[in-house]
């Protein structure tokens, strides 16, 4: 006896702040109309926890079975891509918790670059370059071999990543106050932003309010709002594109890539919402790619890749 939901998948991205499940048709490789969309909070088990992220996942897929107006059920196949989950450890745990709910027949578990991947390419041959709260790129070579760059977590990694930029602007503008550095517009920028009359006010604005990774992520658009007009925040802005094109020029040679070989896709908040560092990075990229694809809807991706696991599984 054939379920109902037999001809459904459900992709999910589970990030540091949100977590979107879509339902789509099984053999649809990407819509942007799909059949249900659902929404919950954060799903990164590193930055919430494993008990968290679990539910804010089961919630989004809920909800995208509410929108679709069906019953829930199990689906023929679903795909997890989780920040946080890159080890194969994560993973299974993942895993094993969708399987033991029965949310659908197959069950896929990634990282968070594989659907950019899946969205951006016909057979995730290529490179995904995310940066959003944390960055990394992840590549599949012509001959299946997989690597990544970056990815290391905020506290000796991201470079390039909006909680690296609000970092470094947040340094140089208490520099510029100690009278240690050039002064820059970025002093002024991050005490509005804070909604602070003195210097000294960062410290109960950044350590009293325990801000997390995602919330001083935030505030990158401080530094570029200042790079207008500001040499030391163009400056750091330089430096985090010089940075994110580092990861795919090493990543490419890595994999063998030579110029207009390989599809470049580029995800992520920081990316995608600010053009100027785009396209500094793609230009400093010493590979170029064939092309570059935007993928402003990574869930999508997660669609394509519980759709294809049937044919390949």
């Amino acid at each position: 006896m054939t379920h109902p939901h037999d001809r459904l998948v459900i992709g999910v991205d589970a990030g540091g702040t949100t977590t979107i499940a879509w339902i789509g048709e099984l053999g649809d490789e990407i819509s942007d109309t799909p059949l249900g969309k659902g929404r919950a909070g954060p799903g990164n088990p590193r930055s919430v926890g494993f008990a968290a992220a679990t539910q804010a996942i089961t919630a989004a897929i809920r909800s995208a079975f509410e929108d679709a107006d069906l019953t829930a059920g199990p689906v023929a196949s679903l795909c997890l891509c989780v920040a946080g989950a890159g080890r194969s450890e994560e993973q299974q745990q993942l895993r094993v918790c969708a399987e033991s709910q029965g949310l659908a027949d197959s069950v896929t578990v990634t990282d968070d670059a594989e659907p950019i991947l899946a969205a951006a390419t016909s057979d995730s041959t290529g490179i995904a370059l995310i940066s959003g709260t944390g960055s990394l790129a992840l590549g599949r070579s012509i001959d299946g071999r997989v690597d990544r760059m970056g990815g290391w977590g905020h506290l000796f990694g991201d470079e390039g990543s909006g909680y690296s930029i609000s970092i470094a602007g947040l340094r140089a503008a208490v520099r510029a106050a100690d009278g240690r550095a050039d002064q820059t517009l970025l002093l002024n920028g991050f005490m509005e932003r804070f909604n602070i009359s003195t210097p000294a006010g960062f410290i109960e604005s950044v350590y009293g309010a325990a801000l997390s990774r995602e919330q001083l992520a935030a505030c990158c658009g401080v530094v570029f709002e200042a790079a207008r007009n500001d040499d030391v925040a163009q400056q750091i802005l330089d430096a985090a594109g010089t940075e994110l094109s580092e990861m795919v020029t090493t990543l490419a040679r890595k994999l063998g890539f030579a110029a207009a070989e390989f599809r470049l896709g580029v995800a992520g908040g920081v990316l995608l919402n600010q053009p100027a560092l785009r396209a500094d990075v793609i230009g400093k990229i010493g590979i170029r790619p064939e092309c570059v694809v935007d993928v402003p809807c990574p869930v999508a991706g997660a669609c394509i890749i519980a759709s294809r696991s049937m044919f390949t599984n």
